[in-house]
């Protein structure tokens, strides 16, 4: 009795588990191209518009820390 139900709270746990991290993947997973694009010849090498670059997230940091900079030395008598 206790084996069955330590195997039944195991099998409720994983299930848990699972639920969570298809809720996640599907959170992560980028967009499902629309009727309009889906026409197109090659949509699987169409760039993903909500994905930031390494170069776009470089230029974005050192935007804000050339600002703070700026802002910091202003700041100063």
């Amino acid at each position: 009795m206790r084996a069955a139900l330590s195997i039944l709270g195991l099998v409720i746990v994983l299930a848990i588990v699972l639920f969570n991290a298809k809720k996640q993947m599907q959170a992560i997973a980028p967009a499902v191209p629309s009727a309009s694009s889906a026409s197109s010849a090659s949509h699987a090498d169409a760039p993903v518009a909500n994905r930031a670059t390494p170069a776009a997230v470089k230029a974005d940091l050192q935007s804000a820390m050339d600002l703070a900079a700026s802002a910091a030395s202003a700041a100063q008598p």
